[in-house]
């Protein structure tokens, strides 16, 4: 049984963590340097942006996960390290201050970078940080709160989740933090999320979990139809929780899969709601599809329709945009059979039956639409399967944000 838990990163047991100010962000008042660690080295495994430009702390973090283990996770914010003729040896240095701090090798260390593009990342600042970083270190919520703080950019809330399930009568944990506001459209995981748990899982399986579970998290959610470069989910499994370790598929695995999709809709959901500029969460919900990956396309396609999301900022009912979404979204589906709702707290109004409008209150649809939270449930009336995909809505503010991002 999944049960939702306090600690985000720090949930998992022997994890510490810590954020501080060390001076790559000039205000002093945000965090801008984030440490995780594993008090023993842990199965690891990550999957990467699509994005043919990458940022030098992928590269680093490839090799350093090319044997399928890790023990710390070092991120700065401000910066996104890319696109600069040092990145590569700036990532490395990164490492190093981990080694030199807490003795874990530098080859066991995940590195991460998030912030502008192609400025200058001097090592400086770190190297003045690190000890006040390490010395910090703490399990528990304090130590999740100050890592989720120092990886947010345009981000306006920390964005953290943690589960506890069993696998072989052992109670495990799973949690993380990520962090992402703008330029979500990934083709892999998002902006950036960091996952760590106490199952003992092989590197192999682990590799497996999140590359599977992506097609239903983070490759399902949009906020502008950016892709970073630097996108990268990274997880951590140090094995404390006891249970035998996992190495193939069957009941354990599926509970370890059935948990980090707990974990990892949870995180899609706090970055689809903080979206640029954003003030509503949109929920696609699609059914009735003949394959899944009809039902995946037709979802992503709705939620990354700039009219749609127009649409919503203004809690405007045209479901008309919902079809001509799906129309050109290369789903083979059948017009003629699409049922389209609208559905929030505020109650529910039925817009579209067999692909054809059908009298509705304007005014009921502006208050339901009105909410801050806003699912669309779309029948295709062709198979049982099904596929949910997460944005937010387009607003004036999201153009203001990006206008002077980089002044």
């Amino acid at each position: 049984m999944i049960q939702m838990a306090k600690g985000g990163v720090c949930a998992a047991k022997g994890f510490k963590a810590n954020g501080i100010h060390c001076g790559i962000r000039k205000n002093k008042e945000k965090r801008d340097l984030a440490l995780i660690v594993s008090e023993c080295r842990a199965a690891a495994a990550a999957v990467y942006t699509t994005n043919l430009v990458k940022g030098a702390p992928i590269k680093v973090t490839k090799e350093h996960l090319a044997d399928g283990y890790a023990q710390a996770m070092i991120c700065n914010s401000g910066n996104a390290n890319t696109c600069n003729a040092d990145g590569i040896e700036i990532a490395e240095g990164m490492s190093r201050l981990v080694e030199e701090a807490l003795h874990i090798p530098a080859e066991d260390v995940i590195v991460a970078s998030t912030g502008v593009i192609g400025q200058p990342l001097s090592l400086a600042p770190m190297e003045a940080g690190i000890e006040k970083l390490a010395a910090g270190l703490a399990a528990g919520q304090e130590g999740c709160d100050y890592a989720a703080e120092a990886i947010m950019t345009t981000d306006t809330i920390k964005k953290e989740a943690a589960c506890t399930f069993t696998v072989g009568a052992k109670t495990c944990t799973i949690g993380g933090i990520a962090k992402g506001s703008g330029m979500i459209h990934p083709n892999m995981a998002t902006m950036l999320v960091f996952l760590t748990t106490d199952a003992a899982i092989s590197p192999v399986m682990l590799k497996k979990a999140i590359a599977a579970d992506i097609q239903d998290s983070f490759h399902m959610m949009s906020v502008d139809g950016d892709t970073s470069t630097n996108d990268m989910l990274s997880i951590m499994a140090n094995g404390r929780a006891g249970n035998p370790e996992i190495t193939a598929e069957g009941a354990d695995f599926e509970a370890f899969q059935e948990a980090l999709a707990a974990v990892t809709k949870s995180l899609c959901r706090s970055i689809a709601a903080d979206g640029e500029g954003a003030t509503k969460l949109i929920e696609c919900a699609v059914h009735g599809a003949a394959d899944q990956q009809t039902a995946r396309i037709a979802a992503k396609s709705v939620i990354c329709s700039n009219l749609f999301k127009c649409a919503m900022f203004g809690a405007d009912a045209n479901w008309g945009r919902v079809l001509c979404a799906i129309g050109y979204s290369g789903a083979q589906v059948d017009v003629d059979k699409i049922d389209v709702d609208f559905v929030s707290d505020a109650g529910r109004v039925a817009v579209c039956r067999d692909g054809s409008g059908i009298p509705f209150s304007e005014e009921e649809a502006k208050k339901v639409l009105s909410a801050g939270e806003i699912r669309v449930e779309i029948g295709l009336g062709e198979g049982p399967a099904e596929a949910v995909a997460w944005g937010c809505d387009l607003t004036y503010d999201y153009v203001k944000i990006n206008g002077d991002y980089r002044t």
